[in-house]
């Protein structure tokens, strides 16, 4: 839109476009989800407790394995992505188109990377993954976010925003699946969603917020730091978490 279109079309009707485009786009993937072939048996569902929230508190290391590693990963998400575009403007400098062109190849690379990451859980594991997210988080975050603010060419930014998605990739290639994984079928649509809406919601959703208070007091590094301090409690439940290679829902129904 803003290739196509003056910043007074933009800001009048143009912004409306990619409303319309996402409306249609969630007209198709209702039909889809709607024509799906149920994979559940009628045993499953007819169990006692399937879908209830009594059926999900009686796997509580899980569900909270879930939260601490969803709150991380949505964090860095949207750092890195809905409020990357901002940062560079705001904290780097950037002209706001020189921005947006700086995160659409990012991004486009960011879809390239989700099949070959995906690809690779396949191979090290899920856990494995995982913990390398956690890792990345925990050791870069501070520098990346660092490095990021104080570019002043798009080249070298586009380079160091990659490289962050390209570590966000080991999490967000198999986010679903990896919650998915851990419980059995008759609470598992409840499971991996309750959880992934709260920590979404708490901590990506909440991301722009927490960057732009800490900005304006005068102490945007403290972010920096906030994320950090998530992405260790991301860790931490990447430690916890069971190996898919050895047990999980998806392979058998053993308790994990």
């Amino acid at each position: 839109m803003q290739a196509f279109l003056t910043p007074e079309e933009l800001s009048s009707w143009g912004w409306r476009i990619p409303f319309v485009i996402g409306a249609i786009a969630a007209l198709v993937a209702l039909y889809l989800r709607t024509s799906l072939v149920e994979t559940t048996t009628a045993e499953t569902r007819s169990h006692q407790h399937a879908g209830t929230i009594r059926g999900l508190l009686a796997h509580p290391r899980s569900v909270l394995i879930v939260l601490g590693y969803t709150a991380a990963g949505s964090l860095l998400f949207y750092t890195f992505t809905t409020y990357m575009q901002k940062y560079l403007v705001n904290t780097a400098g950037f002209e706001a188109r020189v921005a947006t062109n700086v995160m659409m190849a990012a991004l486009l690379c960011f879809v390239v990377f989700q099949p070959a990451f995906g690809a690779l859980s396949d191979r090290i594991g899920r856990r494995a993954s995982m913990l390398c997210f956690g890792v990345f988080g925990v050791l870069t975050t501070r520098l990346l976010l660092g490095a990021i603010g104080v570019t002043t060419a798009p080249a070298p930014a586009f380079a160091l925003v990659v490289l962050g998605l390209a570590g966000i990739s080991f999490y967000s290639s198999i986010s679903g699946l990896v919650k998915a994984e851990m419980f059995p079928t008759q609470i598992r649509g409840l499971a991996v969603g309750l959880p992934f809406a709260i920590s979404n919601a708490l901590f990506g959703g909440t991301a722009e917020y927490v960057a732009l208070w800490f900005k304006d007091r005068g102490v945007e590094s403290w972010f920096f730091w906030y994320v950090t301090a998530i992405a260790t409690i991301g860790l931490i439940s990447a430690l916890l978490m069971p190996d898919n290679r050895v047990h999980g829902y998806l392979r058998d129904e053993e308790t994990l």
